[in-house]
């Protein structure tokens, strides 16, 4: 499978999801990165702002199994991943699997859910298993995690813990939508309260389990040269050595960096990585890793401010 040919199945997928969202073609081009990459996404926006649609509608796009756990604050593990019952007829026990048994699951309002029940998605995050009574089952080399949450409402929310932020590959901030692309949304969607049907979009999947493997297989071969691989290094060490930063991003998020210049390289159309691959994919890749001191907090700076300084202040080969 070529770049042209990887090109065509993500502007296919791209094409269906448009028949139901509106804009946000940024958003689009950093899940399909995830997706050639097999990465997880954490998006963060303000209610109303399609969070679960364009979720929703990626899945229909792709010949995935989808599943959907709405986190609240009285879920417990084994609402995730499942138990074993005991079953009188066979004196046996056997498996009730939970939703996290799917391809691409939609994890709504993440936040919501203690420690605890958040860190029942730590090993299948990282692993694709999960461990139940002692006993392994895997989840697929497709499956993919997609958690929403929203960054104002705080009340009877549960921060997520470095180690699970951690497993995402981007954090992605939606933002509100353009003026034209407001008016588009209301012209289309004006007519009812509720979230529309997908049904209604008539969107038909574009790309399956084998054709995805390929796509990743390529993608995994696409050059990076010895510069940009100093380069990725020479951004992630610098966030160590912020004074603004307690504890910079890790190794992981190097690897990751790396893994996602590949599919954004491909997605532009190119078989090999440029400098502003690294530069557009550095703050979704880096601004959930970092951990600023209190007094950088006092004076307003956030993630992404320092990470454009780093990058300003990081020479890019040539």
């Amino acid at each position: 499978m070529d770049v042209q040919d990887i090109r065509a199945v993500a502007e296919g997928i791209r094409g269906e999801v448009r028949k139901a969202v509106v804009g946000q073609d940024d958003v689009m081009a950093l899940m399909l990165t995830s997706l050639l990459v097999g990465g997880h996404i954490l998006l963060e926006g303000v209610p109303g702002t399609a969070k679960t649609l364009i979720t929703r509608a990626f899945a229909a796009a792709l010949s995935l199994q989808f599943g959907r756990i709405q986190f609240t604050p009285d879920l417990m593990p084994g609402d995730v991943l499942g138990t074993n019952l005991f079953n009188f007829q066979t004196n046996s026990f056997i498996l009730t699997k939970g939703p996290i048994f799917t391809q691409l699951l939609l994890a709504d309002e993440i936040n919501r859910t203690p420690p605890k029940t958040q860190a029942a998605l730590l090993q299948a995050m990282n692993e694709r298993i999960v461990t139940i009574d002692g006993k392994d089952y895997p989840l697929g080399d497709d499956f993919m995690v997609v958690a929403t949450q929203n960054p104002i409402e705080q009340q009877g929310t549960y921060p997520l813990p470095e180690a699970q932020l951690d497993r995402f590959l981007f954090k992605i901030i939606i933002d509100h939508p353009s003026r034209d692309e407001e008016r588009e949304i209301v012209r289309r969607h004006g007519h009812r309260s509720a979230m529309p049907r997908l049904q209604e979009f008539d969107i038909r999947p574009v790309a399956d389990g084998a054709l995805l493997g390929a796509a990743r297989e390529a993608v995994s071969g696409i050059r990076l040269t010895d510069p940009l691989i100093d380069y990725i290094v020479d951004v992630i060490r610098a966030t160590r050595a912020h004074s603004s930063l307690e504890v910079g991003a890790s190794t992981r998020a190097a690897n990751m960096l790396a893994a996602a210049a590949r599919a954004f390289a491909v997605l532009q159309g190119r078989d090999f990585v440029i400098p502003d691959d690294i530069k557009a994919l550095a703050l979704p890749v880096l601004r959930h890793r970092l951990t600023i001191s209190p007094s950088a907090e006092i004076e307003g700076l956030t993630a992404d401010r320092i990470l454009r300084e780093v990058l300003d202040q990081t020479p890019a080969p040539r």
